[in-house]
């Protein structure tokens, strides 16, 4: 890296990787309350559910353009950095199997994250996690430029997956009876039928045995193909990258602050324009199923790096000044906790709305969820220093 780097504590470094990871956590759940309040396709796609007026369009559009994948994109680098750090640690520590030590944790999140999925919400990310941490943790020691090209290589894969994808589906796939309905599925994953949007709302709207085939058939959909033709190449490739980041101290916010100025300003100023272009795009397209997520969700797939680079910048200008500081020490709290407060993110949205608790699903509109997000986000940043006061 060419800027200089500034002096900072050993604490202060985890401290910024805290902060890093306490505004990822709480950023997700812009994105990931409208999964939990209405049916899947909506997140992708505002028409989904037929015209719901202008501001709900305009709440989409803004949560698309600031935070969808921005933050799993840093969260995917906080694990990769912290891969490097906590084998270092360990290693430091003088346990002699740094290794074994990895692979217990990630088998320990494997297992939890399956609970997650099955029991409780079907949009769960740390059976992902888990298994890129395991795939990756052997090229933990490569030099940062490697690392980088590697993490870049892999997300190149599955962009050319999906772009491959928009093109061989509808020309290849349906002359044959599995191909077409395939193609239907898809289609309707998009778009759904009032027959399917009928079925997942009195599903959810339903009791917790009542969720169950709705919520396995989404887990093991994600587990069986999503996550191999995108997941992993998407978070095993930022994990590469985040491994290349801490190792030239990005991340750990010991650079100089007009660096992290610089990073706000390229990654907002170049990401922004290239979303909006997207969602122009599918526009203009008419929101064509094929079109849309697979050639106009490139703009995002790869200016999500940007925007996620700006976010990066931004958190970490405002910490080198001092702004904020007790908001910074609650959302330090929230990123050492991280695992926790993902979790009751998912106990809390599940029992606002699904049928087990009070029932909300398709009752709240994305402005409305918007709200909902902002109770969430004061309970962890009450929650989570009182927490660790205790334990």
């Amino acid at each position: 890296m060419s800027a200089t780097a500034t002096p900072i504590g050993h604490q202060d470094r985890y401290e910024a990787l805290d902060l890093l990871r306490g505004i990822a956590v709480l950023g997700i759940l812009v994105m990931n309350i409208q999964a939990f309040a209405m049916p899947m396709a909506a997140y992708f796609n505002p028409t989904a559910l037929g015209d719901r007026g202008p501001i709900d369009f305009y709440v989409w559009a803004l949560s698309h353009l600031f935070f969808d994948q921005k933050f799993m994109t840093i969260f995917s680098w906080l694990f990769g950095a912290g891969i490097v750090l906590m084998t270092s640690r360990a290693a430091e520590r003088g346990v002699v199997k740094p290794a074994a030590f990895h692979y217990r944790r990630m088998l320990a999140l494997l297992v939890f994250g399956l609970i997650h999925a099955y029991l409780i919400w079907d949009g769960d990310i740390l059976v992902l996690y888990a298994i890129c941490g395991a795939l990756v943790f052997p090229l933990r020691k490569l030099r940062p430029l490697v690392l980088l090209g590697l993490g870049l290589l892999l997300l190149a894969i599955g962009s050319s997956l999906m772009i491959w994808a928009a093109f061989a589906l509808p020309q290849g796939y349906a002359d044959t009876t599995d191909g077409a309905q395939a193609l239907q599925a898809f289609q309707e994953f998009w778009a759904p039928t009032a027959e399917q949007l009928q079925r997942e709302i009195a599903a959810y709207q339903g009791g917790w045995l009542a969720q169950m085939p709705e919520r396995v058939n989404g887990s093991l959909e994600f587990h069986l193909s999503i996550m191999w033709w995108w997941g992993i190449w998407r978070a095993g490739g930022n994990m590469l990258i985040g491994m290349a980041l801490v190792k030239w101290r990005v991340v750990t916010a010991e650079l100089q602050q007009n660096f992290y100025r610089d990073l706000a300003v390229i990654g907002f100023g170049f990401g922004l324009p290239l979303i909006a272009g997207g969602v122009a795009s599918m526009s203009a397209h008419d929101w064509e199923t094929f079109y849309s997520f697979f050639i106009a969700g490139q703009f995002n797939y790869w200016a999500s790096l940007l925007v996620a680079s700006g976010w990066v910048g931004f958190t970490i200008s405002l910490w080198h000044v001092g702004f904020a500081k007790g908001l910074s020490a609650r959302l330090i709290a929230v990123g050492r906790t991280a695992f926790s407060c993902y979790i009751l993110t998912s106990l809390i949205c599940t029992f606002i709305f699904y049928g087990h608790g009070l029932g909300f699903y398709m009752h709240v509109s994305r402005p409305g969820q918007l709200g909902v997000t902002l109770g969430v986000w004061i309970t962890l940043l009450i929650g989570a220093p009182l927490w660790l006061e205790r334990f």
